[in-house]
């Protein structure tokens, strides 16, 4: 049996001989020794650690970002997976991605203090004690210094590869500027911390082909860090832009298992406000401040299925170039709580494409559209509420509007914004609005849903306004399997809802 799976719990130590006391000791001072130069072969993930790597290989995503708040671990994970990239020892639960040959890689920070006292010290231990960090000391076969003054930095290490062959990777620091970001073609690239706009572009391009072009398989970055710097353009990249080929996940204080309660509310306790955000859910700080300061664990509820005396209606919010957005929501009238049940979102969708993937929530179910649905396309010269009908959802017949002012006519609620946002936010802070949980897309447009200088940022709202349309024409809601209408009249709402014409 190997030292490190001894089981002295039912030992009892009274019973051995000074001898065998000290020998005793000197196992059990071997067996804590070897465990802390083998942590590879101990590191078990959190869900969101574990859905941070498996998107790289299950999916085959190129770009990896990890927005976490601080201390919840997403430096270690991405230690640990370097250490696996480097060994070739990938866990029997790995579902990110593998290499069967030695690998090259750099792993990089900010400035070379704190690249040696962040990703050096993950992959290697802290000084005097290399060996003891992810990296399994005896896969270690030497550690090169760096040569620029730094006190204990590290420029490499070389690692031994299951398959016979030696794996490298380098330490770079984003205050050297993008010319020393030039070079050879890399296996992956680990930011820590978000690199300047050009750093990541170059990191990106060392991995266009691997460390083995021929071999005709790209390599792979990924990031870790906390969105202090608000929305700069390498965060717009992942969480707006998403361009083919990346990914975010996002860990929150939630997340971390290593916390109890108590320690989750002193922690977040202890931020400043404008930081509290950042620092415990990986939100990036947005300007003049989000729209919905709402913590998102109050407005979750697991799905379920909606009562039969429930009205539904759906909300649509129409784009090309931006992604065309739906949402669906319940009201409890009795209670009077709006519960959003699903969204659904995609860019370059034509009527036919995007009808089709929602049309499936209900023949039955009306649908809330915004001013633009009356803009005529310029080949068929059909309004694109029209469009959306043709393809079988049933449209209201005028646009999205509030409910009117008692003893004036439909239509004359007005529109606005504003009015909108904050009904919906004084029912999200009374416990009014309730999201189901496992709508991923939707809390990203939550937590992303900012103003700036004052005004909404109109970005990446799709589903924020698919839902606000929804929500402010809710007194035309219907229960599941009501008559089917073609289109609704606004001329008697207030009296009976909505009527077919």
């Amino acid at each position: 049996m190997a030292v490190t799976e001894l089981d002295l719990s039912g030992l009892d130590l009274s019973r051995l001989t000074p001898a065998e006391r000290r020998r005793m000791l000197e196992l059990l001072t071997l067996r804590a020794k070897l465990k802390s130069e083998n942590k590879l072969a101990d590191y078990v993930p959190y869900a969101k650690q574990k859905m941070f790597h498996a998107v790289g290989g299950i999916y085959g995503v190129r770009e990896r970002l990890l927005m976490a708040g601080n201390q919840l671990g997403k430096t270690y994970s991405a230690g640990f997976e370097v250490a696996m990239h480097l060994t070739g020892k990938y866990p029997d639960w790995w579902e990110g991605k593998r290499w069967d040959r030695p690998t090259i890689g750099w792993a990089s920070g900010i400035t070379s203090e704190s690249t040696r006292d962040n990703p050096q010290r993950i992959l290697l231990g802290q000084p005097g004690d290399w060996g003891t960090g992810c990296i399994p000391a005896a896969d270690i076969i030497s550690i090169s210094r760096a040569s620029h003054g730094v006190t204990n930095a590290v420029d490499s290490i070389k690692v031994r590869h299951m398959s016979g062959g030696v794996s490298i990777v380098s330490f770079k620091a984003y205050e050297k500027g993008r010319e020393k970001w030039q070079g050879p073609s890399l296996d992956f690239v680990w930011f820590d911390e978000e690199p300047p706009e050009d750093i990541y572009t170059e990191g990106l391009t060392r991995t266009n082909v691997g460390s083995n072009g021929a071999e005709g398989m790209s390599g792979i970055t990924f990031i870790t860090f906390t969105p202090l710097l608000g929305m700069s353009n390498v965060v717009k990249r992942f969480v707006v832009d998403k361009p083919a080929g990346t990914n975010v996940t996002s860990m929150t204080i939630h997340d971390a298992e290593h916390y109890t309660p108590e320690q989750r509310a002193s922690i977040i306790a202890s931020y400043p406000a404008h930081e509290r955000e950042a620092r415990t859910n990986g939100t990036p700080t947005l300007g003049s401040g989000r729209i919905f300061p709402v913590d998102e664990e109050t407005l979750k509820v697991a799905q379920f299925e909606i009562p039969a005396h429930w009205v539904q209606l759906g909300g649509i919010d129409f784009g090309w170039d931006h992604p065309s957005g739906a949402a669906r929501i319940a009201w409890d009238r009795d209670e009077d709580v709006i519960y959003v049940t699903a969204a659904h979102r995609q860019r370059e969708q034509t009527p036919l494409m995007f009808a089709g993937t929602i049309r499936p929530w209900g023949d039955w179910l009306p649908w809330a559209w915004p001013h633009d649905g009356l803009q005529h396309d310029k080949g068929s010269g059909e309004a694109l509420k029209d469009q959306y009908a043709a393809q079988g959802l049933l449209m209201l017949q005028d646009k999205a509007t509030h409910p009117p002012a008692v003893g004036k006519e439909e239509g004359t609620g007005g529109n606005g914004v504003e009015a909108g946002v904050i009904e919906m936010l004084d029912r999200m802070l009374t416990g009014r609005f309730k999201v189901f949980a496992h709508l991923n897309d939707w809390f990203e447009e939550f937590r992303m849903y900012h103003r700036k200088d004052g005004k909404i940022v109109k970005l990446d709202d799709d589903l924020m306004s698919a839902t606000r349309y929804a929500y402010m024409m809710r007194r035309f809601a219907v229960v599941k399997g009501g008559p089917k209408r073609a289109m609704y009249d606004f001329s008697n709402s207030a009296a009976s809802g909505a009527r077919a014409i």
